[in-house]
């Protein structure tokens, strides 16, 4: 073999390395394109005077009717403007990944010293990453005993508690609480974090929400709690360790001493 023909050769080879390269971006692009954006199923804004200034709060939920993919690295850009126009907020929050199928409920907070006059929200695309596993293997954490009370300052309390279906601990989970009026509108909410979530066990969460002018307006607190992280990782980790079984208490009762009749026939079996 001359040297101008193993050149050949080995351009030859850098073409077809390059283009299947093309065709695996292509794929990735088509197969994007297919999936159907985030959806911004609600969201609301507020401002309350406080103490140290003025609560800009917003409370939002995002939707992924994709049954394959999560949608992952969702940033939502918060921007404040005064009554003339100038910005006194600009806050980029980096958003939990979204469940196929399922929604993303969130909420924000930031403080300023400048009286906000309106807030806008807009989102960053997702990134979309195939599920590992089927819906029905990413369940819910149970969240029980929810408690809400109006403190004295103005607050909304929400305490209550939160639990795993899997067996694997969930290292850190986010706990968040949507209020709403008579008519369920979204008026406004707050999260907190609850670590080290045991199998079998249950943590203690509280949230003071400060979001609400008159809480008196706040009928329902809508509390959800999901796995912590821009990624799918957590959830899909906690996924593939395993679910806790339905019935983990032994039955007590004896077992019958005979037979408590004969068996029922089966269906479609001729009757005497």
């Amino acid at each position: 073999m001359t040297h101008s023909t193993r050149i050949v050769g080995a351009l030859t080879l850098l073409l077809l390395v390059g283009c299947a390269g093309c065709t695996g971006d292509d794929e990735e692009t088509k197969q994007a394109a297919a999936l159907q954006p985030i959806a911004v199923r609600e969201q609301a804004s507020s401002i309350v005077k406080g103490d140290d200034g003025y609560v800009v709060n917003w409370a939002g939920v995002l939707a992924n009717t994709n049954p394959w993919h999560f949608g992952e690295h969702v940033v939502a850009t918060v921007v404040a403007k005064n009554s003339q126009g100038k910005e006194v907020v600009r806050l980029e929050q980096p958003l939990d990944a979204v469940p196929p199928a399922g929604t993303l409920p969130f909420t924000g907070q930031v403080v300023t010293q400048d009286k906000p006059a309106d807030v806008s929200i807009a989102y960053r695309p997702a990134r979309w990453h195939q599920a590992g596993r089927i819906v029905s293997a990413f369940q819910p954490f149970p969240v029980r005993e929810v408690l809400t009370d109006r403190t004295a300052d103005g607050d909304y309390l929400v305490t209550g508690y939160v639990g795993t279906p899997y067996v694997i601990p969930a290292r850190s989970l986010a706990v968040t609480a949507l209020l709403r009026d008579k008519q369920g509108k979204l008026l406004g909410g707050g999260s907190t974090f609850v670590d080290n979530v045991q199998a079998g066990q249950k943590r203690r969460f509280i949230m003071q929400i400060k979001s609400v002018e008159n809480t008196r307006d706040i009928a329902s607190a809508e509390v959800t709690a999901r796995t912590w992280g821009s990624s799918s990782r957590p959830f899909e980790q906690l996924a593939l360790g395993g679910s806790l079984p339905l019935n983990t208490v032994k039955p007590k009762m004896p077992p019958f001493a005979k037979d408590r009749g004969r068996q029922a026939p089966l269906a479609g079996a001729d009757r005497p």
